[in-house]
């Protein structure tokens, strides 16, 4: 295994039906209020992670948490996951603030997120 390593799970995304009882459900587990709070997207910043909450799956159609692992190099890591027979669900692009992500399945089918920060 040569490759580049993973800064860890730091993210977890979690599609929601109804934003707003989730915001109080995620709050309560978590302890702490939304540090992102809007009609598209709830987030939650709880020892040193990020719980995020899409409402109906958002522009991705997820239908089950993503965990995305923090990466240095977004496109090397993508590039070692297919060759170990990953695909490619949805190429590295922007979302703002020079943050990177990108998604793709395992083997199984299981969905995994890739997240680089500038």
């Amino acid at each position: 295994m040569t490759g580049s390593s993973t800064q860890g799970i730091k993210t977890v995304l979690h599609p929601v039906s109804d934003l707003a009882k989730a915001k109080e459900v995620y709050a309560a587990l978590l302890g702490v209020e939304p540090s992102a709070d809007s009609s598209y997207y709830v987030g939650f910043e709880a020892e040193g992670q990020h719980i995020g909450l899409v409402p109906n799956g958002g522009p991705q159609s997820m239908t089950s948490p993503i965990a995305y692992w923090h990466v240095a190099d977004i496109e090397a890591k993508l590039a070692e996951v297919t060759a170990a027979g990953a695909t490619v669900k949805e190429t590295p692009h922007d979302v703002g603030g020079g943050r990177l992500v990108a998604t793709f399945t395992d083997l199984d089918g299981n969905v995994l997120g890739l997240i680089q920060d500038s």
